[in-house]
C-alpha cells in the first residue's frame, strides 16, 4: 500500500514537472512571436511618423514607440528569468527600465527642440542588446549597463554643449594632433587582440582608442574642408587622414581603417562636389586592400574563411560558418530567447551579435534591427542636410556615414556577404568603448539638431518681426484697446473719370 502510493505521488510529481515544462515551451513559443510582432509595429513607425504635420499624431506615436519599448524588454526579461531562474535578471531589469525612463525623460525635458525620433531608437538600440548579451553572459551585461548608464548620463549635458559654444571649427590642427596621438599611444602602451593591436588597458578596464578618435577625426575633417578652396588646401588635409588610416593599417585594426577612409572620402566629396577625388580615393582604397591583403596573414586567412567557410570550417571558417548555421538555425521567427547556441559563435556578444539576434529572435527581427539603424541614419541625413553652418553639416553627414558604415560592415561579415572586419553592431553589441563613443554620437547629433531648430526658429521670429516694422499700424484707440486695421491709401479719380 505504502509502495502504490509512493508510486502515485511520484508519477503526479512528474506529470507537474512535465506540465511546467509544456507551460514553459508554450511561454516561450508564444513570446518569440509577441516580440516579434511589437518590435515590426516600432520598426514601422520609424518611417511614418513623418507622414503629414500633425504635431499631436507624431507626440502620439513617440509615446507609442517607448511604450512598444518597454513591453518588449519586459517580455524579453520575462523569459530570461523563466529560463535560468538567475536572481540577478529581475534585478538587472529594475536598473536598465529606471535607465530607460531617466533617458526617455530627462532628454526631451531639458532640451524641447530634440529630435525624439532618434532618442527612442537610442533606447531601443540599447534594449535590444542588453538582452541578448544578458543571455550570453551576465556578468558582461553588468558591466555594458554600468558603461552606459555613465554615458547617457554624461551625454545629458552635450548637447548643451554644442547649443552654446559655437566655434568648433577653429580647433582643426588640435583635432588632428590628438586624434594622431591617441591612435600611436597603442604602439606604446597597446595590447592585442583577435589579432589586432588595438586596445589599452587601465586596471580593469580596456578601451580602444579608435572608438573615440574617429568622431575626433569627423571633426577635425570637416573644420578643414569646410574652408577648402583649391586643391592645394586639400593636400594637408588628406596627407593627415591617411595618417589616420596608416596607423590603424598598422595596428591591423582594419575595420576601423575602412571607416575611417569611407568617412572621409565623403566629407571630401561632398564639400568639393568634385567625382574624381570619389573615384580617385576608391582606386586607392581598392589598391592598399591588395597590398593589405598581400602584407598581413589575419587579412588573408578572414579573405579564406569568406571565399569557402565550409572547406576550413574546423580552422579560419569555423566563425563564419557557425555564423550562418545560426541564422539558418533561427529562421525567419528564431527559436526563442534562451533556446539556441549563440554561445558556441566566437565572440557572439560583439562582432557577431547579429547572428546570435537571428538564431534566437529570428530573421525577420534582425532585419528590423537594420531597418531601426537605416532609420537613425536617415535623421542623421536629414539634420546634416537642414543644417545652415558649413562645418555642422559636414560634421553631422561625417557621423552619419560612420554610423552607417559601421552597420553594413558588422551585418555583411555575419552573412557573409563581405569578409569580417571586426567591428560592432553600433549600440546593440557588448563593448564599452563602442557604446560609449556611440552614445555620444547620437547626443551630438542631437545638439545639432537643436541648435538648428533655434536657429530657425530665430530666423523665423526675424522675419515676423521685420513684417511687423513694414507695416503701417496707427497706434491703439486707448477708448477701446482695439487695434485698427493699416489704413489704405486712396486715389481720388478726376471729375467724370470711373
Amino acid at each position: 500500500m505504502d509502495k502504490q502510493e509512493a508510486a502515485q505521488k511520484l508519477q503526479q510529481l512528474l506529470g507537474n514537472v512535465n506540465a511546467v515544462g509544456v507551460a514553459h515551451s508554450v511561454v516561450v513559443e508564444l513570446s518569440k512571436y509577441i516580440i516579434i510582432f511589437l518590435f515590426a509595429v516600432y520598426t514601422w513607425h520609424c518611417f511614418t511618423v513623418f507622414i503629414g504635420r500633425d504635431k499631436e499624431r507624431k507626440e502620439r506615436v513617440y509615446r507609442h514607440q517607448l511604450k512598444l519599448v518597454f513591453t518588449i524588454h519586459f517580455i524579453c526579461s520575462l523569459v530570461l528569468y523563466l529560463n535560468s531562474l538567475n536572481i540577478r535578471i529581475p534585478a538587472l531589469y529594475v536598473l536598465q527600465v529606471l535607465l530607460f525612463l531617466f533617458v526617455g525623460k530627462s532628454y526631451p525635458y531639458v532640451y524641447e527642440g530634440m529630435s525624439r525620433i532618434v532618442l527612442n531608437n537610442m533606447i531601443m538600440l540599447l534594449m535590444i542588446g542588453m538582452v541578448m548579451i544578458e543571455r550570453l553572459d551576465i556578468a558582461s551585461a553588468v558591466r555594458q549597463m554600468t558603461f552606459t548608464a555613465a554615458i547617457c548620463v554624461a551625454g545629458l549635458f552635450i548637447p548643451y554643449v554644442i547649443e552654446k559654444f559655437s566655434y568648433f571649427d577653429i580647433f582643426g590642427w588640435f583635432y588632428a594632433i590628438a586624434g594622431l596621438l591617441l591612435l600611436a599611444l597603442v604602439f606604446v602602451i597597446g595590447e592585442e587582440h583577435y589579432g589586432a593591436k588595438n586596445w589599452i588597458s587601465i586596471g580593469s578596464f580596456a578601451l580602444q582608442p579608435s572608438e573615440f578618435v574617429k568622431i575626433i577625426y569627423v571633426f577635425f575633417a570637416a573644420a578643414f574642408l569646410t574652408k577648402a578652396k583649391k586643391f592645394m588646401d586639400i593636400v594637408p588635409v588628406t596627407i593627415v587622414a591617411s595618417a589616420h588610416v596608416m596607423i590603424l593599417v598598422l595596428e591591423r585594426d582594419l575595420g576601423a581603417a575602412l571607416i575611417y577612409f569611407i568617412t572621409y572620402l565623403v566629407i571630401l566629396y561632398v564639400s568639393t562636389e568634385r567625382l574624381i577625388y570619389l573615384l580617385t580615393g576608391l582606386a586607392c582604397g581598392s589598391g592598399a586592400a591588395v597590398v593589405a591583403y598581400h602584407l598581413f596573414t589575419h587579412v588573408q586567412n578572414r579573405v579564406i574563411a569568406w571565399r569557402d567557410p565550409w572547406s576550413t570550417i574546423d580552422n579560419q571558417g569555423y566563425q563564419v560558418a557557425r555564423s550562418l548555421f545560426a541564422l539558418g538555425t533561427g529562421g525567419w521567427f528564431g527559436m526563442g530567447l534562451g533556446e539556441g547556441m549563440p554561445e558556441t559563435i566566437p565572440v557572439a556578444s560583439s562582432d557577431f551579435i547579429f547572428s546570435a539576434i537571428g538564431e534566437e529572435l529570428g530573421v525577420f527581427f534582425a532585419i528590423c534591427v537594420i531597418l531601426v539603424e537605416i532609420s537613425c541614419f536617415v535623421m542623421f541625413v536629414n539634420i546634416a542636410l537642414k543644417m545652415t553652418r558649413r562645418f555642422y553639416k559636414l560634421t553631422a553627414l561625417g557621423l552619419a556615414v560612420e554610423f552607417i558604415f559601421q552597420v553594413f560592415l558588422t551585418v555583411g561579415g555575419a552573412i557573409k556577404f563581405i569578409p569580417s572586419t571586426g567591428v560592432t553592431l553600433p549600440l546593440v553589441s557588448y563593448g564599452g568603448s563602442s557604446v560609449i563613443s556611440t552614445v555620444v554620437l547620437f547626443s551630438i547629433i542631437q545638439g545639432m539638431y537643436v541648435l538648428n531648430r533655434e536657429e530657425a526658429g530665430d530666423s523665423e521670429a526675424k522675419k515676423r518681426r521685420r513684417r511687423g516694422a513694414e507695416t503701417d499700424y496707427p497706434e491703439e484707440d486707448a477708448s477701446s484697446g482695439d487695434r485698427r486695421r493699416p489704413r489704405k491709401t486712396v486715389t481720388r479719380r478726376p471729375a467724370g473719370q470711373r
